[in-house]
């Protein structure tokens, strides 16, 4: 079946990501080890809380401070946080003004208020006059204001329903394999992105 539409997740497929240099950042400011850090980040319930926009950002900093047990300013806190948001390609904001003319382009990400502020205010000016990353996408969808966030199948049933995409004619680009995993089983079509670069070499060889 002809694919129609297509669904990118954002940091690892349209962002180049660097999640050490946070867990390095955070190391740095606690004095912990990087990889409590890496621990503390797959297992501490905040987390996930905070993508699914569930705490406030006052909230999420407090409780991270207080689960490495440090304290900074906010700024400093910030700074730490989007120290893994690497780079915003133009070649990639390119390509989704091109896709767009021939399929319904969304958005799917697992991300955060303070991460997607950076984006819009500090990345997304050093290549681009759109006034937010939601302009390259007809739809964008963020996990911190949808209340789920990805691998839950209840995420993609919804950007299903809400855009009466048919899933067989729908792909969905990612770099985790869990969350290509979930939407595979509601039977989108699915491309597991290992290498930010793929994404431009996938599109050409089309």
């Amino acid at each position: 079946m002809k694919i129609k539409n297509l669904v990118f997740d954002l940091g690892g497929v349209i962002i180049d990501l660097s999640p050490t240099r946070t867990v390095e950042a955070f190391s740095d400011l606690s004095g912990v080890r990087p990889e409590v850090v890496r621990d503390a980040y797959l297992a501490e319930p905040e987390f996930f809380a905070y993508e699914r926009g569930e705490i406030s950002d006052v909230e999420f900093r407090l409780a991270v401070k207080r689960i490495l047990k440090f304290d900074t300013p906010d700024e400093a806190f910030d700074k730490a946080w989007n120290a893994m948001l690497v780079d915003l390609p133009l070649a990639k904001l390119n390509l989704l003004d091109n896709l767009r003319e021939q399929f319904r382009v969304t958005l799917l990400s697992n991300t955060n208020n303070i991460h997607l502020d950076f984006v819009n205010r500090e990345m997304l000016p050093k290549v681009s006059d759109r006034l937010t990353l939601d302009e390259y996408f007809h739809t964008p969808y963020y996990s911190h204001l949808m209340g789920k966030r990805k691998p839950d199948a209840a995420i993609f049933q919804q950007v299903l329903h809400e855009n009466s995409f048919i899933p067989e004619e729908t792909l969905f680009l990612d770099d985790n394999p869990e969350n290509i995993q979930s939407a595979a089983r509601l039977g989108i079509q699915t491309f597991l992105v290992k290498h930010p670069d793929e994404v431009i070499h996938f599109f050409n060889g089309l």
